[in-house]
């Protein structure tokens, strides 16, 4: 089993996204109290070629650990190939599989959700890859219940992957086909939790505390895995925490230590510099502002000014005058804020 099973411990996971679970991102998630990290998906060719950017999606720091590499692809062989070359570079804890990613350029190449259509391939692949492995690190994989509503299989390929070697499954709860819309449906993911031996981690519309504890009370889910909540808010591993232990909702962060952390992984992301210059980072980051910006009043509002971005001061004008703005909105009427 994995480690962080062990001992009755429900680890609460950080899902990989494209774009957004980056090196600096899974930093601030780790700070705030997430158990287990995988990487941003990564082409399994791009790892075999050597190309740098494709490697820059491996990069993580040992204090993210238990840390995870996700691979995708097709061909069982070269997919064990680009695991062998990860576990050369860095030795994560674990190779993670991608056949789960919706997205229309991974499934074209027979990557991802894809495979969820065609067993028998999705076997091989997960044979080849554990076999190649071998006893270096674990091998798990992450899948979606079904290509659509009328072939939800999720409970059969999770007895698949299990006999192919994974360690561990996690299973998003919804279709190829939904995309990111509609209930993630935690009866099939249930479902197959109770289908295998091996930790299943459940995935879908957990966004609290409250949703954690219902989760591991009501189906045999092993752990849980938080993805688009935690992009504007990854205060809610604390939180979820905090409410676990304690039966008790954290009341919603302030302002100010949102914009402080902001600011903080704004800073971080242009040191470290994978998308560039400054200007370069921030317009990058302006998708990842707008989420931030989700969590706070008069987000549209917000939004409109930080789509605009390109630099820490336009942030630190920005980040001041919305401050200045709602002290004043919030003083008790007869109080005054000095200009």
């Amino acid at each position: 089993m994995l480690p962080w099973f062990e001992n009755g411990n429900f680890p609460l996971y950080l899902a990989p996204m494209a774009g957004v679970t980056d090196r600096v991102f899974r930093s601030i998630c780790k700070g705030l109290g997430a158990d287990v990290m995988v990487t941003e998906f990564v082409s399994s060719e791009g790892i075999i070629r050597r190309d740098d950017r494709t490697r820059k999606y491996t990069e993580f720091d040992d204090a993210q650990r238990p840390m995870g590499v996700q691979l995708f692809g097709a061909d069982g062989d070269r997919m064990a190939e680009a695991a062998r070359k990860v576990i050369d570079w860095k030795r994560p804890d674990f190779i993670d599989l991608n056949f789960g990613c919706p997205v229309n350029k991974v499934v074209s190449k027979n990557g991802g959700s894809s495979l969820l259509r065609d067993c028998p391939v999705l076997a091989k692949v997960a044979s080849a890859v554990a076999r190649g492995v071998g006893d270096q690190v674990p091998v798990t994989g992450k899948i979606r219940i079904g290509w659509d509503s009328g072939s939800i299989n999720a409970v059969e390929v999770s007895r698949i992957l299990e006999e192919s070697g994974m360690a561990a499954i996690s299973v998003h709860g919804r279709t190829r086909a939904q995309s990111y819309g509609g209930n993630a449906d935690w009866e099939v993911i249930d479902a197959c939790a109770r289908a295998v031996s091996i930790p299943v981690v459940g995935n879908g519309d957990i966004a609290s505390g409250r949703d954690v504890e219902h989760r591991k009370d009501t189906t045999a889910v092993g752990g849980v895995m938080i993805g688009r909540a935690a992009m504007q808010n990854p205060w809610v591993f604390r939180d979820a925490k905090h409410y676990l232990a304690t039966g008790e909702q954290p009341a919603p962060v302030p302002a100010e230590e949102r914009w402080a952390l902001i600011r903080e992984h704004c800073l971080a992301a242009i040191s470290w510099g994978r998308y560039g210059d400054e200007r370069q980072t921030m317009m990058a980051m302006r998708s990842r502002l707008m989420a931030y910006s989700k969590g706070l009043p008069g987000g549209k509002r917000l939004r409109s000014k930080l789509c605009t971005v390109e630099s820490t001061a336009m942030l630190e004008d920005i980040a001041a005058e919305y401050m200045d703005y709602y002290s004043r909105r919030d003083q008790p009427a007869g109080d005054t804020v000095a200009a």
